[in-house]
């Protein structure tokens, strides 16, 4: 799994429609092999990137947690930590 697609489910505020866009943009690329698609494909690519976002949203709506919301802030920071621990 790409290492840059992270979740987006039980978050205080909600993922936005751009985080989302910007996940099924990662998973197209990731499934394509390619970053940015051909002319030839290009259509091709941006509506699996729309039908991928459309489901993704639908799924986040869907899901139930009984766990409070995380932190937006609070998880940055310990990702910064865990990367400053890693690259130090």
């Amino acid at each position: 799994m790409c290492r840059n697609i992270k979740p987006l489910f039980n978050f205080d505020p909600p993922a936005t429609d751009e985080e989302i866009h910007d996940a099924a943009v990662q998973f197209v690329r990731k499934l394509s092999g390619a970053t940015k698609p051909s002319k030839r494909n290009e259509a091709a690519f941006e509506h699996a990137v729309a039908s991928i976002a459309t489901c993704a949203r639908e799924l986040l709506d869907t899901l139930k947690t009984s766990q409070p919301p995380r932190n937006r802030e609070e998880e940055a920071s310990k990702a910064r930590a865990r990367m400053a621990t890693r690259f130090a």
